[in-house]
């Protein structure tokens, strides 16, 4: 239905606060004291701002006319200088501490700001790309985490024909260089700010084309042992030969392998079973190592102990027999000078060694006539027990 104002004020207001549009009675300020201003007149009073601000030129003469805002000189002046001022305040910028700038002009390469603050030719003359140069990024290889019952994307092939799930985290950081090394065009920041657009895909790429091409020379039972290190290392260096070929700056630090695992649980228990049978193995080599180890020395020990007694024995039997044979000769000497005091000197200390020990006693016939001796053969046997 058709909106009318019953306030009784001369022409109609809008429900807006203003007069219907083709209606010519009253004016714009008829309406009540807290009804909202005029569109209109907010316009009509900006251009009067204008006005005051920027003196209308005398073109077109009185009121009328279509003549343009003209500024003066001083103000111009000021107003470029202040464009230029702040123009030429837009060109410094800050380089935290971890980042490295690269500083292009037109977009090509101009050089290379550490940390602190700068100023460069603003735009569009210069401009500045700034990278976390000096920090450490990691890069976890595969994406997809393995979940149960499905294979993971970091399945392998070993050079014996086996499957293997490995994963690993690849630490890098963008080469800090400020010049170009030897041999190259650019730095190696530069390098990375201009020659590659996707780092992380990049490093990602070439560290599972690098770890699979040194899992695939290598055996299953090197890559799940002693081998991960050896692995991650060569990993690395096939890494950064292929990035420096691409000459994407970037300096991998290290490569850690978390995972090196048969792809399903039964393979896995099984490959359990034989680490376990291996640990058993070497944990009974190295108990027989030590049981040789002291078993060993003292075999030794007992026949060296036996060797030296032996040759203690040989020595004493070799004195002996050189102290008899030169008393031999000393004998043969003195039996050659008087040989019948000699023979009974030899035939007496014969019997006396060989009847020496013998519990006879031998009575001489000249001894004496009817008389009986006395022998105390008692005392004669227990004293030639005692000796």
């Amino acid at each position: 239905m058709p909106w009318q104002d019953n306030s009784g004020n001369g022409g109609g207001r809008g429900p807006w606060g203003q007069p219907p549009r083709g209606n010519g009675g009253g004016n714009n300020n008829g309406g009540r004291r807290n009804d909202p201003p005029d569109l209109e007149d907010l316009l009509q009073a900006s251009r009067q701002r204008l006005k005051r601000a920027f003196p209308r030129g005398g073109r077109g003469g009185g009121n009328g006319g279509g003549g343009g805002f003209n500024m003066s000189a001083a103000t111009g002046g000021l107003v470029a200088g202040a464009v230029v001022l702040l123009w030429l305040f837009s060109g410094i910028y800050q380089v935290a501490t971890n980042e490295l700038a690269v500083v292009t002009t037109f977009g090509k390469y101009d050089s290379v700001q550490g940390p602190g603050l700068h100023w460069h030719i603003p735009a569009p003359v210069q401009g500045v790309n700034k990278q976390p140069a000096l920090a450490l990024q990691d890069t976890t290889i595969p994406v997809a985490e393995r979940r149960s019952g499905q294979l993971s994307s970091g399945l392998m092939l070993t050079g014996d024909k086996n499957i293997v799930d490995i994963a690993f985290i690849v630490q890098w950081r963008i080469k800090p260089d400020r010049t170009p090394a030897a041999g190259e065009d650019l730095p190696g920041v530069a390098q990375f700010v201009f020659n590659i657009d996707d780092p992380a895909a990049l490093v990602r790429m070439t560290g599972e084309a690098a770890m699979r091409e040194v899992v695939g020379s290598n055996t299953l039972d090197f890559v799940q042992t002693e081998g991960r290190v050896e692995v991650a290392e060569e990993s690395k260096e096939l890494m950064q030969k292929a990035l420096d070929s691409y000459k994407a700056g970037i300096e991998i630090d290290r490569v850690n392998m978390t995972l090196a695992e048969p792809p399903t649980q039964e393979v896995n228990e099984a490959f359990r079973d034989v680490q376990a049978a291996e640990q058993n193995q070497a944990t009974a080599i190295q108990q027989a190592r030590q049981y040789t180890n002291q078993v060993v020395p003292e075999a030794r020990g007992q026949a060296q102990r036996i060797l030296e007694e032996a040759q203690g024995y040989a020595a004493e039997r070799t004195a002996d027999a050189r102290g008899q044979a030169a008393r031999f000769n000393e004998i043969y000497a003195e039996y050659a000078r008087a040989p019948e005091v000699t023979r009974q000197r030899m035939y007496l200390e014969t019997v006396e060694r060989v009847l020496g020990d013998m519990d006879k006693i031998i009575v001489d016939e000249n001894a004496g006539s009817g008389v009986v001796p006395y022998l105390p053969l008692n005392e004669l046997r227990n004293k030639q027990g005692a000796n």
